[in-house]
C-alpha cells in the first residue's frame, strides 16, 4: 500500500509540475533562511553558556544616580571586599588589558594580553591543555598561553617552562609560560591570547592604593548559599563605608537618587546577561540587544509562515481539480484516514525535497551569510540535542500545518457531490484570502521597517559631525612601535609632500578603526566645589588644524607657548557649560591633587567626538608627553586620494616596520560604529525581500488557479463586448482589496515597532507618513505586476478557445 501511494504522489506532484516547483521553491528558500537565522539566534543564546558555574558568576558595575552606570573598579576595592565578605564571595578576579606585545627567541607577535587574578581559572571553564587552574597564576612571573598562540611561538615544542617577554613601553618584562589553555569557543564574552597576574600589570604599583583611580574590571562569584539580590542589598552599607567622600559630593551635586534611594552604589551583571547588555556588558565581544536573538527568530518564523501560507493556498485551490479522484477512491471504498494519509503524504514529500534542498542551499550560503552579518555562527550546534530536536519539531509541526488541513478538507469531499462536478470550495475561499492577506501584511511589515532602518542609517552617515571626515585618515600605531617616535618620523619624512596637509597624533580614535579597537577616557575632578566630568583626550600639535575644529574663543595649542605641552587645554562648548563658567579663558582646573593646575586656553566648537546615540559630551583636549599616543591623524588633498594612500602606506613601512599599515578615513571609522545597527538594516532587507519573493510567488500561483477556474466567464465576458482593460481589472481588483487590508493592518505595527527602535538613539529621524505610503505603493505595485501578467494573458486569449474548457 506504501508503494502504492508513493507512486500516485509522484505522478501527481509531476503532473502539476508549476506548483510543485513553486512550493518547493519556496519552502527550500524559506528554509534555508529560516535555518541560518535559527542557528544565528541560538549562537547568540548560548554567549557564555559553557562556564559550569555560569549563574553565580556576576560583572561588578557601579550605579551614580538614576541612569549614569560605569564598569572600571579602583584597584583597593576587590581586597576590601574580600575582607568584609569572607563567607559570601567564592572568588575575585580582576581584569585589565596591557601591552598586546610578545618576544620568544626571535620570534615577536602582537597579541591580546590580560591581567588577571590566580581566581580567574577558579571562576571560569577555560579548558586546561597543560597545567591547572590552582596553580598556573600563583607565581607572579607566571603567564597562560591560549593552544593557538602557544603553538605559533613554540610549534610542536613544549610550552611549559619556556621564558617569554612581554613589552612594556620600551622594556621587555621576562615571564615563565606556566598554562596553555583551550583556546575559546566563539560563543565566549571574555577572549584573550596571554594571560598574566594582574599585579603584574605596569600601572599596578602605582595604583593598587588609590580609590580614585578606576581602571579595571571586576567578576565575582558569590557562594552557591548567596542569592544576588541579598548581596546586592549586603553591599550598601559597604558602599557608605569605602565610597563616602562620593557620596557627599554626589549629594552636594544635586544627584537624584536612584529607585533604591542610593546616589552611588555597586550592582551585580549575571555572566548570563554580559553578551545582552548594552550599558555595562560586551567584554572583549560587543553586546547585542536582549531582544535581537529573538527578533531573529521571529523573522525566521515569518519568512517560514509565508512560504508555508502559499502551500496551504495552493493546495486547497487545488483540490477541486482533484475533487473526482477523491469522489472514485471513496466510492472503491478508501477511508478518510487512508486519504488524509495519501495526501498528508504528498505534502510530507514536498516539505522533505524542500527541507533537503534548503539544507544545501544554506551549506552555501554560510560564508556568505556568516561575511555579511559578521556571524560566527556554525554547523556544529546542530550537535547540540536541543537544537537537533527544534529542528526535527519544527519540521514535523510545518508539515502537519501545510499538509495537514488540506489532507483533511480534499478527504471530506462529498462522494455524490464531486461525482456531480458539484464540488465547490466553499468556505476556504475565506481562508485563502484571509492567509493571503496575513502573507502580506508580514511582507508589508518587513519592507516599512527596511525603509525606515535605511532612512535612520542614511540619516547617521551623512550628519554633519563637526569635523573633516573624508579628508583626515587615522592610523593605529599598535603595540609594535612607539606612537611619539612614529610620530616624528612621519612628519619629517611626509614634510616636503604637497598632498600632505598636516599630521597629528591622539590618545584614542574617532568610532572603530581598522585596529577594531573603541574605548574612551573620562575625567572627573571638583571645580568650585562639585564635581565635573569630562571626556579626555590627549593630543598633538596641529589636532585641531588637521581635523578643522574651530576655535570659538582664545587660542589654538602653539609650540611658541612652552607650557602648551604640559599645563595647557582647550576645551569645547559643551565643557564650557559644564564648567558654568562667563569667560572660561583662563580658567584653572585642579584634575590631579599634587600636580600643577591646567589653563585653559581655548574653547572649541561643539563636534561629535562620541557615536550620534548620546548627546555632545564635556571634552578637554591636552598635550600630555606622559600619555601614549595610539593614533596617527593626517589630512591630505582630496584630490588623487587612492595615490595619496599608497604613498601613506609606503612611508609607514620605513618609519614603523614591526606596525601593520590599518589606514582608514575617519568617516569609514564613524560609520563602523553602527556595524548592529547595520546589520541589522541588512537583516531587514533580505527578509523584505524574500517575504516579498515568496508571497508574490504565492500570489501568482493563485492568481494562475483562479484564472482557470474563470476561464469561460472570461470568454462570455468577451463575446458580450468587455473590453482588455475591464478584463484586467475584474480580475485584479479582488487581490488588491486584500493587499489594501494587509497594508492597514501592518503600517500601525511597523510604525510602533520602528518607534521603539528609534529610542536608542539621541540623533534620528522623525517617522512620517510618507514611509509608510510609499510602502504601501509599493506592495500595491508589486501585487498588480504579479495578478496583471496572468490576467492580461487570460483577457487576450480567444474567446471561442476559452468557452470550449471544461
Amino acid at each position: 500500500m506504501f508503494r502504492n501511494y508513493l507512486k500516485i504522489a509522484l505522478r501527481t506532484l509531476w503532473k502539476h509540475k508549476a506548483h510543485t516547483v513553486i512550493n518547493v521553491l519556496g519552502l527550500s528558500l524559506a528554509f534555508s533562511c529560516g535555518l541560518l537565522l535559527f542557528l544565528t539566534a541560538f549562537h547568540e543564546l548560548s554567549y557564555d553558556s559553557f562556564h559550569a558555574r555560569r549563574n553565580q558568576i556576576f560583572k561588578v558595575y557601579n550605579q551614580t544616580g538614576p541612569d549614569q552606570t560605569g564598569t572600571p573598579m579602583p584597584a583597593p576595592l576587590t581586597p576590601a571586599l574580600e575582607q568584609e565578605f569572607p563567607g559570601e564571595i567564592a572568588h575575585l578576579a580582576r581584569v585589565v588589558d596591557g601591552g598586546g606585545y610578545l618576544r620568544a627567541g626571535r620570534k615577536e607577535l602582537e597579541k591580546n594580553v590580560r591581567f588577571v587574578d590566580a581566581d580567574f581559572f577558579r571562576m571560569f571553564s577555560f579548558p586546561f591543555k597543560k597545567g591547572g587552574a590552582e596553580l598556573a597564576l600563583e607565581n607572579l612571573s607566571g603567564v597562560v598561553l591560549t593552544e593557538h598562540v602557544a603553538k605559533e611561538l613554540f610549534g610542536e615544542t613544549e610550552a611549559m617552562g619556556q621564558s617569554i617577554s612581554l613589552r612594556e613601553g620600551d622594556t621587555w618584562k621576562p615571564f615563565v609560560v606556566s598554562g596553555v589553555v583551550a583556546d575559546f569557543p566563539d560563543n565566549s564574552s571574555i577572549r584573550f591570547d596571554i594571560l598574566a597576574r594582574f599585579e603584574a600589570n605596569p600601572t599596578y604599583q602605582a595604583s593598587k592604593d588609590r580609590w580614585d583611580n578606576s581602571y579595571h574590571i571586576l567578576f565575582l562569584e558569590l557562594a552557591p548559599n548567596v542569592t544576588q539580590a541579598a548581596f546586592e542589598q549586603r553591599l550598601r552599607p559597604f558602599v557608605k563605608k569605602q565610597f563616602a567622600g562620593d557620596l557627599a559630593n554626589l549629594k552636594r551635586d544635586g544627584i537624584a537618587p536612584d529607585e533604591r534611594g542610593d546616589r552611588r552604589s555597586l550592582r551585580l551583571l549575571p555572566l548570563t546577561q554580559l553578551h545582552f547588555n548594552t550599558d555595562v556588558g560586551g567584554e572583549s565581544v560587543p553586546a547585542v540587544k536582549a531582544a535581537y536573538p529573538y527578533l531573529l527568530l521571529l523573522i525566521a518564523g515569518f519568512i517560514v509562515l509565508i512560504a508555508t501560507i502559499n502551500f496551504v493556498n495552493l493546495t486547497t485551490a487545488r483540490s477541486l481539480s482533484r475533487s473526482r479522484e477523491v469522489g472514485m477512491r471513496k466510492v472503491l471504498g478508501a477511508l478518510k484516514g487512508q486519504l488524509v494519509a495519501q495526501f498528508w503524504g504528498e505534502a510530507f514529500l514536498i516539505c522533505l525535497t524542500a527541507l533537503l534542498l534548503g539544507g544545501v542551499l544554506a551549506s552555501a550560503l554560510l560564508p556568505v551569510y556568516k561575511k555579511v552579518f559578521n556571524s560566527t555562527t556554525s554547523w556544529t550546534h546542530l550537535q547540540n540535542p536541543l537544537v537537533g530536536l527544534s529542528v526535527v519539531l519544527g519540521f514535523v509541526a510545518i508539515t502537519l500545518l501545510a499538509g495537514g488541513y488540506p489532507a483533511w478538507f480534499m478527504a471530506r469531499f462529498n462522494t455524490v457531490t464531486v461525482l456531480k462536478n458539484k464540488a465547490s470550495l466553499g468556505k476556504t475561499g475565506v481562508l485563502r484570502n484571509t492567509l493571503l492577506i496575513v502573507q502580506f501584511a508580514l511582507a508589508t511589515l518587513l519592507m516599512a521597517c527596511t525603509l525606515v532602518a535605511w532612512q535612520q542609517m542614511d540619516f547617521l552617515r551623512n550628519k554633519p559631525l563637526g569635523f573633516n571626515e573624508a579628508q583626515v585618515v587615522s592610523i593605529p600605531v599598535g603595540n609594535g612601535a612607539n606612537g611619539r617616535q612614529v610620530l616624528k618620523l612621519l612628519r619629517d619624512q611626509l614634510a616636503q609632500q604637497p598632498r600632505i596637509q598636516s599630521v597629528t597624533g591622539a590618545y584614542k580614535n574617532f568610532g572603530r578603526g581598522l585596529d577594531g579597537s573603541s574605548f574612551t577616557s573620562i575625567m572627573g575632578f571638583n571645580h568650585k566645589n562639585r564635581e565635573v566630568h569630562t571626556h579626555w583626550q590627549i593630543v598633538e600639535f596641529d589636532y585641531a588644524q588637521t581635523l578643522d575644529l574651530k576655535v570659538l574663543a582664545g587660542r589654538d595649542f602653539s609650540r611658541l607657548y612652552p607650557t602648551d605641552s604640559s599645563t595647557s587645554v582647550l576645551i569645547n562648548e559643551a565643557m564650557a557649560k559644564e564648567l558654568g563658567e562667563k569667560n572660561p579663558i583662563g580658567t584653572l582646573l585642579n584634575v590631579d591633587d599634587g600636580q600643577p593646575n591646567l589653563r585653559v586656553i581655548g574653547v572649541v566648537k561643539d563636534f561629535h567626538h562620541e557615536s550620534l546615540k548620546q548627546t555632545i559630551q564635556p571634552l578637554t583636549l591636552r598635550i600630555d608627553s606622559n600619555w601614549p599616543i595610539f593614533y596617527i591623524l593626517v589630512k591630505i588633498a582630496p584630490d588623487r586620494m587612492p595615490e595619496t594612500m599608497a604613498l601613506l602606506e609606503k612611508t609607514w613601512k620605513t618609519v614603523a616596520p614591526k606596525a601593520p599599515f590599518e589606514g582608514s578615513f575617519l568617516d569609514e571609522n564613524t560609520n563602523r560604529q553602527y556595524r548592529a545597527e547595520e546589520k541589522l538594516t541588512q537583516l531587514f532587507v533580505s527578509a523584505a525581500i524574500l517575504a516579498i519573493v515568496l508571497s508574490c510567488m504565492g500570489l501568482f500561483a493563485i492568481a494562475l488557479l483562479t484564472i482557470e477556474q474563470r476561464t469561460k466567464e472570461i470568454g462570455v465576458r468577451k463575446v458580450l463586448g468587455a473590453s482588455v482593460v475591464s478584463i484586467v481589472g475584474l480580475i485584479s481588483r479582488d487581490f488588491l482589496k486584500l493587499v489594501g487590508i494587509a497594508i492597514l493592518i501592518a503600517c500601525p505595527l511597523a510604525w510602533w515597532a520602528m518607534q521603539t527602535w528609534l529610542r536608542d538613539f539621541v540623533y534620528k529621524i522623525d517617522l512620517h507618513w510618507s514611509s509608510f505610503a510609499l510602502t504601501g505603493l509599493l506592495a500595491v505595485g508589486i501585487a498588480l505586476l504579479t495578478v496583471s501578467f496572468q490576467s492580461i494573458k487570460a483577457a487576450l486569449m480567444n474567446p471561442v478557445k476559452s468557452l470550449k474548457t471544461e
